[in-house]
């Protein structure tokens, strides 16, 4: 039978972890991820091993699980391991701490490295529920100029233990927190975030339609029809048009097919470049998600192959394994990835791609403004997803790729979110679930790079292993002590 201790402590930590997953989005009481993470210091400061590790690992299910409670309509099965995986990996990091003064240090350190884990593994990464999104409108949000989304992360756990450590009146240590994070702050507002070279007028269309239908019952040809019909909502004169992801669905090249000629007649008729989204069968086995650009002059002049794919969404890994025991909606095909710059060149700028899932990955984004990208499109599909928890959650991605980069953003739907993020992070005219719309607005094409372009990662990565070092490392007066010889 469990102690009434024992319960007590469990369900605090339940209750800790439920705090972080309601800062997260749709929720979006950012404030409330200090006060579960000051919970879980404090649940972890006098525990052993064995404790911590329990004691973390029930913080880690009730911050994910409810966060990530959409995966229920696209793989149960997924659901119920990755959570349960993620909360054990954050239960083994907590083992990391060790129970000495620098425990606030370590948490730190140790806290980093499990969000860039999860970012990576398994299948490339799931980068869902993460820290960073709970602080895009927070004060410390800006900080990912400097550093990127890992920097946001360490402060967001930096504010948490400051609370904890006021608590038991450690002030010099609070005092030292609360200083590093205003100082990350105040950098932040003078930091490089790129230069205005010109602006342009964009028209994101948003077709409409049910939310939570799949692709196999829906008709490819009616979604299809919803963005022409919405496409007439557009007012000219506008440069750039951006359909959202995969709302053209063809068993081959779009070039090799009739849809190909009417959008031609309709960038020509608008006078703008048409950026649509496209899902194209190269094989029996496989097919491609790209985003193709048809100039004004009706030309195809490029296209971007969808790289970061979604695991059960896109492509089956062990398929082989899986697909005698698999649900009837996954995938019949896998998606082949693609193998070029994320970039789209036009005369009147250079466009980055991040199509859909790719928003969630801080690399992938970097990588396009790396190649050159003024502008970030984010053509993508949550039509298929239960809720608005993805949904919701992928605006704040790309509120936080806006702020790393110092780009504009728009990101199209087809039944929403659609809205055009500035380089602050603000949200602009996000469009209703199912409605259809279309966003415009006048945005600029902006060149230079943050110091978290040109940084990437490792400086926080390295960080957080030293501060896990320093953490454990023998200190000088216990070093002292052991060379004292006894009497």
């Amino acid at each position: 039978m469990i102690s009434a201790d024992r319960a007590r402590v469990s369900a605090a930590a339940v209750a800790s972890g439920g705090l972080v997953a309601l800062s997260m989005p749709p929720w979006g009481f950012w404030p409330l991820a200090f006060v579960g993470l000051a919970g879980l210091d404090r649940l972890i400061a006098v525990a052993d091993a064995r404790a911590r590790f329990r004691r973390a690992s029930l913080f880690g299910l009730a911050w994910i699980m409810p966060a990530t409670l959409w995966m229920w309509a696209l793989t149960a099965p997924g659901y119920l391991v990755v959570g349960p995986l993620f909360a054990a990996a954050l239960g083994a990091a907590a083992m990391a701490v060790p129970a000495n003064s620098r425990r606030p240090v370590a948490l730190v350190g140790v806290i980093v490295v499990w969000e860039v884990a999860r970012w990576s593994f398994p299948f490339g990464g799931v980068p869902l529920a993460t820290l960073a999104m709970s602080q895009v409108n927070s004060p410390l949000a800006p900080t990912v100029r400097l550093l990127g989304p890992l920097l946001l992360v360490a402060l967001t756990v930096a504010v948490g233990i400051g609370a904890s450590l006021a608590v038991d009146r450690r002030w010099v240590a609070t005092a030292i927190a609360s200083g590093l994070v205003v100082g990350f702050v105040a950098l932040a507002a003078v930091a490089p975030d790129g230069t205005a070279v010109g602006e342009i007028d964009v028209a994101l269309v948003q077709g409409g339609g049910p939310q939570g239908t799949r692709a196999i019952n829906t008709s490819a040809e009616e979604v299809y029809q919803r963005h022409l019909a919405a496409t007439e909502l557009v007012e000219a004169p506008v440069d750039l048009v951006v359909w959202p992801e995969n709302v053209i669905d063809i068993d081959r090249r779009l070039e090799e097919t009739p849809k190909f000629a009417e959008l031609q007649a309709l960038a020509v008729r608008l006078d703008a470049h048409l950026v649509v989204g496209v899902t194209e069968d190269v094989s029996d086995d496989a097919f491609v998600n790209s985003s193709v650009l048809i100039s004004p002059a009706g030309v195809s002049v490029d296209r971007y192959e969808k790289v970061i794919r979604v695991p059960f969404g896109e492509y089956v890994p062990f398929r082989a394994v899986i697909e005698p025991f698999a649900p009837d909606y996954l995938p019949a095909r896998d998606a082949r990835a693609g193998d070029t710059d994320a970039v789209l060149d036009s005369d009147i700028g250079v466009f980055g791609v991040s199509i859909s899932w790719e928003i969630f990955f801080d690399t992938s984004v970097r990588a396009a403004v790396r190649d050159g990208a003024q502008v970030v499109l984010n053509p993508t599909n949550g039509s298929s997803y239960w809720l608005t928890i993805v949904q919701t959650q992928q605006v704040a991605s790309s509120q936080l790729r806006a702020l790393e980069t110092g780009r504009y953003v728009l990101q199209a739907a087809p039944t929403g979110f659609t809205a055009i993020i500035t380089p602050d992070g603000d949200v602009i005219d996000r469009t209703g679930v199912s409605e259809r719309a279309v966003v415009q607005g006048t945005i600029e094409l902006r060149d230079g790079e943050t110091l978290a372009v040109r940084l990437g990662r490792w400086p926080m990565v390295l960080a957080a292993v030293a501060l896990i070092g320093l953490a454990w490392a023998p200190s000088q007066r216990r070093r002292a002590t052991e060379a004292t010889p006894s009497r």
